[in-house]
C-alpha cells in the first residue's frame, strides 16, 4: 500500500462541561489513502461529526495530529496557523448534513457558488468568475435558469447541490461529507450519492463519508470505520466488515439493516443496558454494559485497536473467537 495521504494520530476532542470533560473524540488514529472513500458509522452522538470537523480544523481539537501530505512530506492540520488555515481550506472542504441551515437565505445561487471565489480572490476577471460558476453548477447538475433563485425557493436536492458545488469551488483534495443525504428524501439521496461517485472519479477526491446509516456507506466506501462513544471499534474493507464483523457492536448494527429477501432469516442483535456517559469515561471497554459476550476482563481493562486480520482492525478482547472458522 502506497503512503498514507492523510494519517490521524491521537486525536483528541474534548468539551468542558459543568459535570467534567465530554471525551467527543477520544484518541483515535487512522490512515486514508490518496483517491480513497472512508465511511464513518455510529449512532447518534457517537462523535463522528466532531471527529469530520477536528479534521479540516472547524474544531480544534484538544490533542493528537491529523497530518495532510504534500510536496515537502506532511503538514499537520491541528498546529496550522489561520493563515496558513486560509491556504490550507484550498485543499480541505465540508458539505454539511442540513443543506437549507448551511446557506444564506439572503444570497442567490449565483452568489453563494461564487461567495468562496470572491473571499479567496481567485479571479480578478469578472467573466473568468462567471465561467467558473457556471461550469460548477454544470458539474452538480445545477440548471442555468436557477441562478437568481433563493434557497426556500429550491428543493432539498438542489439545496444541496449548492453546497457542493461551494466545496468543489476552490479545486479541493479533500472533503469531508457530513450526513450529505440523511435530510433529503430516498430518490434525490441516490442523485447526489451518484454525484458524489462521478466527482471522485473524474477529479480523484479523497472522502470521509460520515453517516448512520450502514446501507449508503456500503454504497459510496472502499473502507468503513466504525465509531462508538467517541472511539473507533473496528475499521476494516467494506465487504469485510460485512461479511464478517469481528465487533459485537458492528454485528448489532449490520443486523439492523433491512433485507430485501423475505425468504432469508437473520437473527436481529438487541442492545440492553445503558449508554455509558462520555464524561470522564473509565479506562475499560465502553461497550461491555450492552455486550453479550462481555467477561471480566472487558469490565476491567480497555482493548485496543489492533489488527486482527490483514487490513482489520478491531477493539475487543474477543475478536480473534468472531473469525469465520475459528
Amino acid at each position: 500500500m502506497s503512503e498514507a495521504y492523510i494519517r490521524v494520530e491521537n486525536l483528541k476532542k474534548y468539551f468542558a462541561t459543568k459535570r467534567g470533560m465530554l471525551h467527543a473524540v477520544d484518541d483515535v488514529s487512522f490512515e486514508i489513502q490518496k483517491g480513497e472513500t472512508l465511511g464513518l458509522v455510529g449512532e447518534s452522538g457517537c462523535g463522528k461529526s466532531t471527529l469530520g470537523r477536528c479534521l479540516i480544523k472547524l474544531l480544534d481539537s484538544t490533542s493528537g495530529k491529523v497530518l495532510l501530505q504534500d510536496e515537502k512530506g506532511y503538514v499537520d492540520i491541528t498546529k496550522a496557523s489561520p493563515r496558513e488555515m486560509k491556504e490550507l481550506r484550498k485543499r480541505v472542504q465540508i458539505v454539511f448534513q442540513d443543506p437549507y441551515s448551511c446557506l444564506n437565505p439572503r444570497l442567490s445561487v449565483w452568489e453563494l457558488i461564487a461567495e468562496p471565489l470572491i473571499v479567496n480572490k481567485i479571479y480578478s476577471d469578472k467573466n473568468e468568475m462567471r465561467r467558473r460558476i457556471r461550469s460548477l453548477m454544470d458539474t452538480v447538475g445545477l440548471a442555468e435558469r436557477l441562478e437568481n433563485s433563493y434557497p426556500h425557493e429550491l428543493d432539498g436536492g438542489r439545496r444541496q447541490r449548492i453546497g457542493i458545488a461551494r466545496s468543489l469551488a476552490l479545486n479541493p483534495e479533500f472533503i469531508v461529507l457530513d450526513e450529505p443525504v440523511s435530510a433529503l428524501d430516498v430518490c434525490i439521496q441516490a442523485q447526489i450519492l451518484n454525484l458524489l461517485n462521478s466527482l471522485q472519479k473524474e477529479f480523484k477526491y479523497t472522502y470521509v463519508f460520515i453517516s448512520h446509516n450502514l446501507s449508503v456507506v456500503r454504497h459510496v466506501s472502499d473502507r468503513i470505520a466504525v465509531m462508538y462513544l467517541g472511539q473507533i471499534v473496528e475499521l476494516s474493507d467494506y465487504k469485510e466488515l460485512f461479511s464478517q464483523p469481528l465487533h459485537p457492536y458492528t454485528q448489532a448494527l449490520l443486523s439492523a439493516i433491512p433485507l430485501a429477501k423475505l425468504e432469508v432469516k437473520r437473527e436481529r442483535i438487541i442492545l440492553e443496558g445503558d449508554v455509558p456517559s462520555p464524561i470522564e469515561p473509565p479506562n475499560v471497554c465502553r461497550f461491555a454494559g450492552r455486550c453479550r459476550y462481555a467477561k471480566e476482563i472487558c469490565k476491567s481493562k480497555a482493548p485496543a485497536l489492533i489488527e486482527v486480520m490483514k487490513g482489520h482492525f478491531a477493539a475487543c478482547h474477543f475478536a480473534k473467537d468472531f473469525i469465520k472458522g475459528e
